[in-house]
Parts: C-alpha cells; structure tokens; sequence
C-alpha cells in the first residue's frame, strides 16, 4: 500500500481562517487556549493541504475554497475522517503534531494507518517500567547511554501509532503494544522499516526515520511501501 507523509509548520499557517469549513471554524471558536488552537489550526492545515494533494493531484497551492471544501471530522472513536465536498473522501489519513510541527500521513480508503511525531528526548526509568514490555525494556538496556533517548522516542513513537491505527489511542495499555525495530541495513530515503504487534492479535508493518532531532513513525495494513514525501507545490 503507498502511504504518503505531508509535514508543515507553524511557519507555513496563514493568518486567517477562511480555508476552514464552517463547522471547523465553529469548532475552532470554541477553544479557550492559544495553544489548542495553534495546534488543532496546524494539525488541520497539513491535514487539508495533504489532502488536496492526494485527491486532487494538484500542481499549484489550493486556494481557500478549495481546502473549505475538505474537512476533517472525528470519528466516534476520536479518530479523524476526512470529507470532501461533505461526503467521505477516498483516503484515511493520521495526524500528529509535535513542537510547532504537524504530520499528515495519507492512504487509500480501505487501508488503516497511523502515524506519529516525537522529539528525541531522554525519558526516566519509571516512564519505561510503566510503559514498555519486557522485551522493550531489554532492548533499551543494552543500548548505549548516548543512543538511549533516540531508541526510547523510537519504541514510543511507534506505540503510538500503532494505538491510533488501532483507533483506541492510551485506553490501550502500551506495555501490550511491542515495538521491534529492524536489525537489516535497509535504510530507503531515509527510512528503516520495524514491525509493531499488539497482544499478538493484530501486527502492523511500518516505517520509522530519525531527522532534525525528531522520530518519525508510520504503520499500516496492508503492509505500506516506503512513505512517499509530499510537498507543496510553488
């Protein structure tokens, strides 16, 4: 299955709100805090932009009108749908947004997909007691002290969107969703593949990459080929 990464930041989001749809808008008028809506504004921008690209194969930048019509509703599940023209789209998408930058990852509509963005950072002992299976655990102690953090982001990055593929997020219990990372030296544009499995009942084939001090991950079903980078076209 190709699956397609979009990445835009706070930098990139225009001023105003008129590439949101009215519900959008609405929705964004009821949030108290600058922080939710930058985030939910960015999150919503990749989103949209991710999205006129896919379906619409479009060679210029959408104009507002184009990405009102686009819009992103959660699914029951809190999961995030999208609609075009206010019918569902042909496309699953996940998002994830991490220090002034936001990630789409786009699909066909019959795959399921999760994706996620983390900043390498060091993470206490009790953090990995309480959130990684035994096997993880063993994986990071015999990891270099330099390496650590890198490994850790990695195995949580990659729970992660196995938790959003699954649609169930953290009312799963992590420790059941391991993480293996590849031991090959296949690296394709930058990504290196792993394999993350959740209580043996479900197993998602994915992708992860370490880039401007951030850990990327992606899983999928069917098994995605190596994620195609999107851009904005000029």
């Amino acid at each position: 299955m190709e699956v397609y990464w979009f990445e835009q930041s706070e930098a990139d989001l225009p001023a105003a709100d008129d590439w949101l749809s009215p519900n959008e808008a609405a929705r964004l008028n009821t949030m108290r805090f600058a922080k939710r809506r930058n985030d939910w504004r960015l999150g919503r921008w990749a989103a949209k932009n991710a999205l006129a690209l896919y379906l619409l194969y479009l060679k210029v930048p959408a104009d507002p009108q184009v990405l009102a019509s686009i819009e992103i509703r959660p699914a029951t599940s809190g999961a995030p749908e999208a609609f075009f023209q206010n019918k569902p789209a042909a496309a699953t998408i996940s998002l994830s947004h991490c220090a002034g930058i936001a990630a789409c990852a786009v699909a066909c509509s019959s795959g399921v997909l999760g994706c996620d963005l983390e900043t390498i950072e060091p993470r206490s002992d009790a953090f990995v007691a309480d959130y990684f299976s035994a096997a993880e655990q063993s994986l990071v102690e015999e990891e270099s002290a330099a390496d650590r953090p890198r490994l850790l982001t990695l195995l949580w990055s990659a729970k992660e969107s196995a938790l959003k593929a699954l649609h169930e997020g953290l009312r799963l219990d992590p420790q059941n969703v391991i993480v293996s990372p590849s031991e090959s030296a296949f690296d394709f544009d930058g990504w290196s593949p792993l394999i993350v499995r959740h209580t043996d009942q479900h197993t998602f084939c994915g992708w992860w990459q370490d880039a401007g001090g951030m850990v990327r991950t992606l899983v999928a079903a069917p098994p995605p080929s190596t994620p195609i980078r999107v851009r904005m076209p000029h």
